[in-house]
């Protein structure tokens, strides 16, 4: 028996802390005509950041360029973003290395702001 989710439960974070990084979801649309990260979606992982890149999905220039773009966003460093999972997927997982802390209260300003 499958178990469903409550409907009527907040929906989830696309981001998780760990230890001296944060984790974050996205669902990556390459060849794009901009670059942006847009609204909290629900993907079959759970949720994720929709974004956009102009970069085409050939030689890791669509992962560089999510890592470019999340670095931007969040406003830390670009060696900070690392890619963690989904090389050739349009479902990737981010490593975004720093204080946990700091980086979850950056995500719920972004996320907040996103929702306005």
């Amino acid at each position: 028996m499958t178990r469903r989710a409550d409907p009527t439960a907040p929906p989830r974070a696309p981001w998780r802390q760990g230890a001296a990084c944060v984790t974050a979801h996205f669902r990556v649309t390459p060849k794009s005509s901009t670059d942006a990260i847009g609204a909290i979606i629900e993907t079959p992982d759970g949720a994720a950041f929709q974004a956009w890149v102009r970069a085409v999905p050939e030689n890791g220039a669509a992962n560089e360029a999510l890592e470019q773009l999340v670095a931007g966003w969040l406003g830390v460093p670009k060696r900070s973003v690392s890619l963690a999972t989904g090389g050739k997927s349009r479902l990737k997982s981010l490593r975004i290395t720093g204080d946990p802390l700091a980086l979850d209260s950056m995500f719920r300003e972004r996320t907040n702001a996103l929702q306005k």
